[in-house]
């Protein structure tokens, strides 16, 4: 996924963390990129490094389509939920895929519908990679 960098910063009690934007939303997540990256547009992977517990930090969007924004200690992120064949699930975030760690079942006709995740910002990752 394509996004901008606006600036990667450090705070003593966090991570690296990057301001991002993007067509349909932007804020602070954990940065695995060089620290001195300067603003710009990167391609990166999302990745989300905690379960997911329908009801907890998972459930139903309002509304359709993508989305990512700040919400207090988290960052929300929106996109269709799809369950694969061996029990896991994707996020399809606009095209990207982050594949998601399930604690426990979903609930039945969540597969294809669209969600938003609650996670806190320091386990959510972008990875920079070049194309």
């Amino acid at each position: 996924m394509l996004v901008e960098l606006v600036k990667v910063a450090k705070f003593p009690w966090s991570p690296w963390l990057a301001q991002v934007r993007t067509s349909f939303g932007g804020t602070a997540v954990r940065w695995c990129g060089d620290q001195a990256a300067q603003p710009g547009k990167y391609h990166v992977e999302w990745t989300v490094d905690e379960d997911i517990v329908w009801g907890r930090n998972a459930r139903p969007a309002d509304g359709a389509g993508p989305g990512v924004r700040p919400g207090g200690h988290c960052v929300v992120l929106r996109g269709r939920l799809n369950l694969t064949d061996n029990g896991a699930a994707v996020l399809d975030f606009d095209g990207s895929q982050i594949l998601l760690d399930l604690a426990g079942p979903l609930p039945e006709g969540t597969d294809g519908t669209w969600v938003e995740l609650h996670i806190e910002r320091e386990k959510i990752a972008l990875h920079p990679y070049e194309l």
